[in-house]
């Protein structure tokens, strides 16, 4: 065997090689591809509907806000309208009541006790509806 014909052999062997490599890589590509299209069909058949029901949801949602809003919309006439007639009530009955509660109260008063009746030396005491009397004071009006 000459020179040439044994780098011939090399040179043959070396690209019978090189070519087992690429077949072995280009099978397991196949594979992997093959892999990926059967993964993205399976997310694809379970996104669908995922999205499909994401929807109506979001649709669900808009229309319980519709009726929400139409909620809050009516809640707010109502109160501007139970303040319209609470000022309309007191401005109508407010005025008479007290002309009404001060003539009863000095009609009670002028029937009640007179000048002469009040023993001598009986002081006014104001009372305080909620309000305590310090104890110095206690001791001071039992004694």
């Amino acid at each position: 065997m000459s020179g040439g014909e044994v780098a011939g052999i090399l040179v043959a062997v070396f690209w019978a090689i090189l070519v087992s490599f690429l077949a072995v890589a280009l099978a397991r590509l196949a594979q992997v591809l093959k892999a990926t299209t059967k993964l993205v069909a399976d997310v694809t058949e379970q996104a669908v509907p995922l999205l499909a029901d994401a929807s109506t949801t979001v649709r669900s949602a808009r229309t319980q806000l519709d009726r929400v809003d139409a909620i809050a919309s009516d809640v707010q006439e109502v109160t501007s309208n139970a303040s319209a007639l609470s000022s309309t009530v007191a401005s109508t009955f407010g005025g008479p009541l007290v002309k009404v509660a001060a003539f009863g109260y000095g009609v009670r008063r002028a029937l009640g006790r007179t000048p002469e009746e009040e023993p001598r030396g009986a002081s006014r005491r104001t009372v305080f509806v909620g309000r305590t009397v310090p104890a110095a004071r206690r001791r001071k009006q039992k004694g």
